[in-house]
């Protein structure tokens, strides 16, 4: 069965990075989507080939959470760490 919804949000995570390095030139942007718009990606893989293996998925989600989490609560910016906070 494959993990869709993992692969839509790694594609959002990569989409997110390349917004903000288009808007704002903003390299670190890009690197950090497209490390963890690859993690996610993998997480997508691995629970398409068992759907009870989460964990990696799980774990990459949850960094993702707390550094956008920090980032929003810093800023109070919604875009884009809070958005990315409320997708996980």
């Amino acid at each position: 069965m494959t993990d869709y919804l993992g692969y839509v949000y790694s594609l959002i995570i990569f989409a997110g990075g390349i917004v903000g390095y288009a808007k704002a030139g903003s390299v670190a942007s890009l690197v950090a989507s497209t490390t963890f718009g690859s993690l996610s990606g993998y997480g997508a893989f691995l629970v398409s080939r068992d759907p009870r293996n989460v964990g990696f998925s799980i774990g990459v989600s949850l960094i993702l959470l707390m550094v956008m989490g920090i980032r929003f609560s810093k800023s109070g910016k919604f875009m884009p760490a809070g958005l990315v906070s409320l997708l996980r």
